[in-house]
């Protein structure tokens, strides 16, 4: 049985009724989930990427709910009001990414079971959670379309980084080092440090605001760069996912044209050979389509909902 979290519905600015739970995984982490309800078409699972909050997809989920879709958002560990792994909280760390499958599962048992979501049930993924979502799709846990916003498919990292990305990550277990930030990153936060001009998530002020502010008021939510050990993880579970054949799962991924979070190459690669897949590019958009410009983000929301409307059984 999950109980009341935290939820600063002020800030999320989404649909009325928002509301949030914590759920213990199989592992014994403890998550947050948020839920709107009140969609007469199914409902989406919204997978946040690396460093973010369920908060920050309040507008997205009245987008969703606007179009008839119930959606329930997840804080993965170690972000957003989660438990967070290790003794410095600005730091994210996963020994393995099948660590977010179990925070994954317990979401699914609570919106299937406590909540009571029925109808079908579509995936949404960010970034990071790009990556998450990719493999439930290879679980087959019941998802009818997915739609990735520039989905975490590979590290992006400059050229001269890599190889020492590699070893540094496969020399820092064995050594006890797992635990320290990866090459290039640090405690800060980005929104708060970053000036809105020249940003690599959005070009639309106002969203750069909205996240901004969110932050600023609860900087318990915000987060630093990933641990060496994460990035081992990632790297490991990057490349796994990409030497496995496209699913059969109907998809769309939206990626802007001046995107510089996420390595695009594998983006362009898995979408090459996924036959039931659609690749969707956003000229002059950043890396957070879901925080573009209105034009932008209901050009996504359509899209996604006639993806979804689709293939509702």
């Amino acid at each position: 049985m999950s109980e009341p979290a935290p939820f600063f519905a002020d800030l999320a600015d989404g649909p009325a009724g928002g509301r949030a739970v914590w759920l213990r995984t199989r592992d014994q982490v403890r998550i947050r989930a948020a839920i709107w309800e009140g969609g007469s078409r199914g409902w989406v699972l919204l997978m946040p990427g690396r460093t973010e909050y369920v908060e920050k997809y309040g507008r997205a989920a009245g987008d969703l709910l606007a179009r008839g879709w119930s959606v329930v958002a997840v804080d993965w560990r170690g972000q957003g009001l989660a438990d967070r792994m290790l003794a410095d909280p600005m730091l994210g760390h996963v020994q393995d990414f099948d660590e977010y499958q179990r925070d994954l599962d317990a979401v699914l048992d609570f919106a299937r079971g406590e909540a009571g979501l029925d109808g079908p049930m579509m995936l949404m993924a960010h970034s990071m959670g790009g990556c998450i979502g990719l493999r439930a799709l290879y679980r087959q846990l019941g998802f009818r379309a997915a739609v990735f916003s520039a989905p975490m498919w590979g590290i992006s990292m400059a050229a001269w980084l890599r190889p020492v990305a590699h070893v540094v990550s496969r020399l820092a277990g064995p050594f006890g080092q797992g635990h320290r930030y990866a090459p290039g990153t640090g405690s800060k936060t980005y929104v708060l440090e970053a000036p809105f001009e020249g940003n690599v998530l959005t070009t639309d002020r106002a969203m750069w605001d909205y996240m901004r502010a969110q932050v600023t008021a609860h900087p318990e939510m915000s987060l630093g760069g990933p641990s060496i050990m994460w990035l081992k993880a990632a790297l490991k579970e990057c490349g796994a996912l990409m030497r496995m054949p496209a699913p059969a799962m109907p998809a769309v991924v939206a990626l802007g044209t001046q995107e510089k979070v996420v390595d695009v190459p594998p983006v362009h690669l898995r979408m090459a050979g996924w036959g039931r897949g659609e690749l969707d590019l956003y000229p002059g958009c950043e890396h957070e389509i879901l925080m573009e410009g209105p034009a932008a983000r209901k050009r996504f929301f359509d899209r996604a909902a006639a993806l979804y409307e689709a293939h509702r059984g």
